[in-house]
């Protein structure tokens, strides 16, 4: 029989990660042990509200019928959210549901892409910026993230040729996985830039509430202009705690929503409704819970990168986000290699720099997923492995 998979995901790699959980697997069975520090699912509990919110409404039957639409309710929440938490004024019919980030951008580019056009991408990125756009049918176009830069946007390198052929550019900060935040100078540029060349803006928006070191968090839509070039993905999923549930929101520019919704109408039957009840709790509740969870956050953030540094290996702050990203100690060629050493030696898994493209090559990746004493004995392991 000739091949049954498409060609469009000859595109999609999935070597590293296969690779990474057979060795993970392996320790297992030998009955070593193993500190999990590679992917981002919070170890924190959602709040009892919430929970109750949930379970409460999974007890009517009529919860079970098709949803359809995003209810008032929730769009009704989301608006009050914006205005309350980033001062910015949306109206509902300019948000809408998605299955969680990964399943809005993984979508996007089909709702606004054909054959030919181009999208801008960071590197390092996470990984369903690329997949989505292959999947709309675009061609990636990358532009560097380096430390020497803050990990900030660095267009110098993209010709006046190509950016006529792109369709969007994809800014995510706090950055996963770089730990990088931006000030709202440079959104600003990007959109007097995203003006001058008809380019749309599309902001991943998923740590606005874990960031550090007194930072300012902000919704991009809250600044003049944002939400005539562009749109934000909104998820409850790290702020709330909340993965499992799949809760995020498109929100801004009311024809790239309009898109998505007219795609979406083909693919899904809306939200069900008893996580829309959830949703509505977490973003209408109190957010103590979610304000000391960052600062527990950042109690593990100085725990690891302390630690780390401690112990020689010069990792600095994360400024946001669940994650640690560090430069590979000098002896070692590749993230992979690093991270196999890694676990042979320690049993601590971390994701490989490369994972999230070329320009992650050179890096490792450490979800804050453990408690700070749990990070400090996972320094302490590292040091007497002798692997820096």
């Amino acid at each position: 029989m000739a091949q049954i998979s498409s060609r469009r995901l000859a595109a999609f790699e999935t070597g590293v990660f296969a690779a990474m959980n057979e060795k993970k697997e392996a320790r297992v069975k030998a009955g070593l042990p193993v500190y999990n520090l590679s992917i981002g699912t919070p170890d924190f509990k959602p709040a009892p509200h919430v929970m109750k919110a949930l379970s409460d409404a999974a007890l009517y039957p009529e919860n079970y019928k098709y949803a359809l639409t995003d209810r008032e309710p929730l769009l009704d929440a989301v608006v009050a959210y914006y205005k309350n938490r980033f001062g910015t004024e949306i109206g509902a019919d300019e948000i809408m549901t998605v299955y969680g980030t990964q399943d809005g951008i993984g979508h996007i580019g089909m709702a606004l892409c054909d054959e030919g056009d181009l999208a801008l991408l960071p590197d390092p990125g996470y990984p369903i910026f690329d997949a989505g756009t292959r999947l709309g049918g675009a061609t990636p176009v990358y532009y560097p993230l380096n430390a020497e830069n803050n990990f900030l946007p660095d267009l110098s390198g993209v010709d006046e040729a190509t950016l006529a052929k792109v369709k969007y550019i994809i800014l995510s900060y706090p950055s996963n996985p770089t730990g990088a935040i931006a000030p709202k100078s440079m959104y600003e540029d990007m959109i007097r830039w995203a003006k001058a060349h008809d380019i749309l803006i599309i902001n991943d928006n998923a740590y606005s509430d874990i960031i550090y070191d007194g930072a300012e968090s902000f919704s991009f839509l809250s600044l003049p202009g944002a939400k005539e070039v562009g749109v934000e993905f909104f998820s409850l999923s790290k702020s709330f705690n909340l993965t499992g549930a799949r809760v995020s929101f498109l929100i801004g520019r009311k024809d790239v929503v309009d898109a998505m919704k007219k795609l979406k109408s083909q693919i899904d039957f809306g939200m069900f409704l008893p996580i829309q009840a959830a949703a509505v709790a977490a973003l209408t509740g109190p957010l103590d819970m979610v304000k000391q969870q960052q600062a527990d956050y950042q109690a593990r953030r100085d725990a690891l990168c302390g630690g780390l540094r401690e112990i020689g290996w010069d990792v600095p702050d994360a400024k946001g986000t669940m994650f640690v990203w560090a430069k590979l100690p000098p002896k070692y060629e590749s993230s992979m290699q690093f991270c196999e050493v890694l676990m042979e030696k320690t049993g601590v898994i971390a994701t490989p720099g490369a994972a999230f493209g070329p320009n992650g090559e050179g890096y490792v990746r450490f979800a804050l997923v453990q408690p700070p004493e749990n990070l400090k004995n996972i320094c302490r392991l590292i040091k007497e492995a002798d692997i820096i």
